[in-house]
């Protein structure tokens, strides 16, 4: 499964972004000069306090909240330069970018290969191919025995691993996740953190993880922190 990306060495780069909202009196800075270079096959932690600015860096590097100033590249693409888009930011999203969140957010009525599936026919692919697909990436993941249940029927850590199936669905370049584990207890949150880490190595994707969760830093590549909007690069523990 693993199609490894060689023209440019950074998934994601971003470079001196800022986010400034309101003016005058009422400006609040989220976000100041935060750089930061996710290499393809890297996994990268995301530290730092509730509103610190994490949120609103991973929105810009997900296309979704453009930055006051700075320069965004997905791929060696420039895509955001300040608030100006540089591509079609819906169809580049779609087609080089997938999103876990704190909760799974898997369709209730649906069953997992279906959640699955349905990313991939909404990106153009036959109904045939894209459940092929959506079982050959729950196998992947360790979830293909669970594949007809609906969500109320799986736990926590097998929701999430749906959600990151249909993350990985278009065969993403960058997965940015946002508090995937805080709902699950310390020992599925380890296994999740560990699935970022396998599908960053396996998948040559570049993945950002964002967490307050410090138990499992180990395993990450690369660690950067955040706080009052500033964006700070530390070496991660001995693994």
């Amino acid at each position: 499964m693993s199609s490894p990306k060689t023209q440019n060495p950074f998934a994601i780069e971003t470079q001196e972004l800022t986010k400034v909202y309101g003016s005058g009196n009422t400006e609040v800075i989220a976000m100041r000069d935060a750089s930061m270079q996710v290499r393809r096959g890297e996994v990268v932690a995301l530290l730092g306090p509730s509103g610190s600015g994490k949120s609103t860096f991973l929105t810009a590097v997900g296309l979704i909240n453009p930055p006051t100033s700075g320069r965004v590249f997905i791929g060696g693409q420039l895509t955001f330069e300040g608030p100006r888009a540089r591509t079609n930011l819906r169809t580049y999203r779609r087609q080089h970018i997938g999103f876990v969140f704190q909760k799974s957010n898997l369709i209730p009525f649906l069953t997992a290969i279906e959640n699955v599936q349905i990313a991939l026919e909404l990106n153009g692919q036959t109904s045939a191919a894209a459940r092929r697909r959506a079982l050959e990436l729950l196998d992947y993941l360790g979830v293909a025995d669970r594949a007809d249940n609906r969500p109320s029927m799986l736990s926590g850590g097998q929701q999430q691993r749906v959600a990151v199936a249909r993350a990985l669905a278009n065969q993403p370049s960058v997965v940015l996740a946002d508090e995937p584990t805080a709902a699950l207890d310390s020992h599925r949150g380890r296994q999740v953190m560990e699935l970022f880490a396998q599908v960053a190595h396996e998948q040559s994707a570049g993945v950002i993880v964002v967490t307050h969760d410090q138990r499992a830093l180990d395993i990450f590549d690369t660690i950067y922190e955040m706080e009052d909007g500033l964006m700070r690069k530390r070496q991660p523990q001995t693994k």
